[in-house]
C-alpha cells in the first residue's frame, strides 16, 4: 500500500511538472494606465527542476532568457513591450493599453544551463476606462528602464511626484525608455544612464510648481541651454536618482480639445475655364560637339600616345642579342657557352644511366673536337677553368 502511494505521488509530481509548464495567468488592467508584469526567474526555475528539489535537495539559480509573443502571432501587441538586460535578471512586460480587449501572451523561458524550455500563458484583459484629463511627462536622467519597472521603485517615484503635484490622486500612465525616444546609448561607465520618461495623470489640475514650466522665463532659460534648477520649494525628490529634468517636463491638458479642421467644400467636379492651354516652348538647341571632343576624342588621343610610348620603350630601346655578344669578352662568352653545354649533357645523362662519363669530368678537353688537350704549360695563357683555381690569376692581363 505504501509503495502504491509513492507511485501515485510520483505521477502527481510528474503531471504537475508537465502541465504546470503551460500555466495560465490572468491579469486585468484599465485603459490609459501603465501595465507591468514581472517575469520571475524563480517561478520558471521551479518548472525546470521540480524533482531535484524534492528528492536531491538541489537548488539552482540558472541564467534564463525569455521570449514573448502574442498567441498565433510572431510579435507582441503594439502597446506592449518586453525588456530583459541580463540572463540573470528578471524580465518585464510593460506598456499602456489604448483600447479595451483581450490579449493572450505566450511566454517561453529558455534555461541557459540545461537548455530546457518552459511555457506560460498570460491572459491580459483590458477594461474600458476614461483617460485622466491632466497629464504630465517627466524625464529622469539617472535611471534605466529595468530599474524603474519594479513596483517598489514606481512607488518611490510616485510619492515624489505626488508632493510635486500636491495631490495623492496620481496614477502612472506610461514609462518609456529614452532610447526609444531618440536618446543616445550611454558610455559603459559608472554614472552614465539611459534615462526614462515617466508620464503621470490625475483628475486634479496642475500645481503651481508644474505651471512654472509654462512661464516664458523658464522656456527662455531652457532654450538658451542653461542648466535650470528646480524652482524654489519645488524639489521633492528624496533620492537623487529620482530627480527630474525640468527642461524636459511637458504638461498635457486633455480637456482642451483641438479645434477640428473645417470640412472640405464640395464642388461641381468640373474644372473652371482657365483659357486656352499654352504649352511651353521647346528648349533651345544645343551643340554637343565640344562635349564629344572632351569625352571621346581627348581620351582616345591620350591612349594612342601612351601606346606609342610603351611600344618605343619595349621595342626601340632593346639592346639585342648580337650587340650584347659583340660587347662581351670572348673568354667570358666561351665560359657561358660551356656552362650551357655541360647542363645539357647532364640532363641527357639523367635519362640514360648507362651513358659514359661526361667529358666535362676529364682533366682537360676540347669541347668542339672532343679531344684531350695537352698538359698546360705555365708560360702559355691559362685556360678559364684553371684560372678560376689559380691564386695568381688576378695578375694576368684581361681584355
Amino acid at each position: 500500500m505504501a509503495g502504491c502511494r509513492s507511485w501515485v505521488f510520483f505521477y502527481t509530481v510528474c503531471a504537475v511538472s508537465v502541465f504546470g509548464a503551460n500555466a495560465e495567468i490572468k491579469v486585468s488592467t484599465p485603459v490609459g494606465k501603465l501595465f507591468t508584469y514581472e517575469l520571475m526567474r524563480e517561478t520558471f526555475q521551479n518548472d525546470f527542476e521540480p524533482l531535484s528539489k524534492l528528492y536531491a535537495g538541489r537548488l539552482y539559480d540558472d541564467p534564463m532568457i525569455f521570449k514573448c509573443n502574442r498567441q498565433n502571432y510572431p510579435d507582441l501587441p503594439e502597446w506592449l513591450r518586453f525588456t530583459q538586460r541580463q540572463p540573470y535578471d528578471n524580465g518585464f512586460l510593460y506598456g499602456t493599453p489604448t483600447s479595451a480587449g483581450k490579449h493572450i501572451i505566450e511566454i517561453y523561458a529558455v534555461n541557459k544551463r540545461s537548455y530546457e524550455t518552459a511555457r506560460h500563458i498570460l491572459v491580459i484583459r483590458v477594461t474600458a476606462q476614461d483617460m485622466l484629463p491632466y497629464q504630465a511627462e517627466f524625464f529622469i536622467k539617472l535611471r534605466e528602464i529595468e530599474r524603474v519597472l519594479p513596483s517598489s521603485v514606481q512607488d518611490e517615484i510616485k510619492q515624489d511626484l505626488q508632493k510635486l503635484w500636491n495631490t495623492e490622486a496620481l496614477e502612472i500612465v506610461n514609462i518609456t525608455n529614452a532610447l526609444d525616444r531618440g536618446g543616445r546609448v550611454p558610455l559603459p561607465l559608472a554614472g552614465h544612464f539611459e534615462g526614462v520618461y515617466v508620464k503621470v495623470g490625475s483628475e486634479e489640475y496642475f500645481s503651481d510648481c508644474l505651471l512654472r514650466v509654462l512661464t516664458p522665463e523658464h522656456q527662455k532659460q531652457c532654450t538658451a541651454g542653461a542648466r535650470v534648477k528646480s524652482p524654489g520649494g519645488c524639489n521633492f525628490c528624496r533620492i537623487p536618482s529620482n530627480c527630474i529634468t525640468w527642461c524636459k517636463t511637458e504638461l498635457f491638458d486633455l480637456k482642451k480639445q483641438e479645434p477640428t479642421p473645417p470640412a472640405p467644400t464640395m464642388g461641381s467636379g468640373i474644372l473652371e475655364d482657365g483659357g486656352v492651354f499654352d504649352p511651353p516652348e521647346s528648349p533651345p538647341s544645343r551643340d554637343y560637339f565640344p562635349d564629344y571632343i572632351v569625352t571621346v576624342i581627348v581620351p582616345l588621343i591620350l591612349a594612342i600616345i601612351l601606346c606609342l610610348l610603351l611600344a618605343y620603350i619595349m621595342y626601340g630601346r632593346r639592346e639585342g642579342v648580337a650587340k650584347r655578344n659583340a660587347r662581351t669578352n670572348q673568354i667570358q662568352l666561351y665560359h657561358h657557352y660551356t656552362i650551357h653545354n655541360n647542363t645539357d649533357e647532364l640532363r641527357n645523362m639523367a635519362g640514360n644511366r648507362g651513358a659514359p662519363p661526361p667529358l666535362s669530368t676529364l682533366p682537360m678537353f676540347n669541347s668542339r673536337t672532343l679531344e684531350r688537350a695537352p698538359p698546360p704549360r705555365y708560360d702559355s695563357p691559362v685556360p678559364l677553368i684553371m684560372a678560376q683555381h689559380d691564386p695568381y690569376c688576378e695578375t694576368l692581363p684581361r681584355k
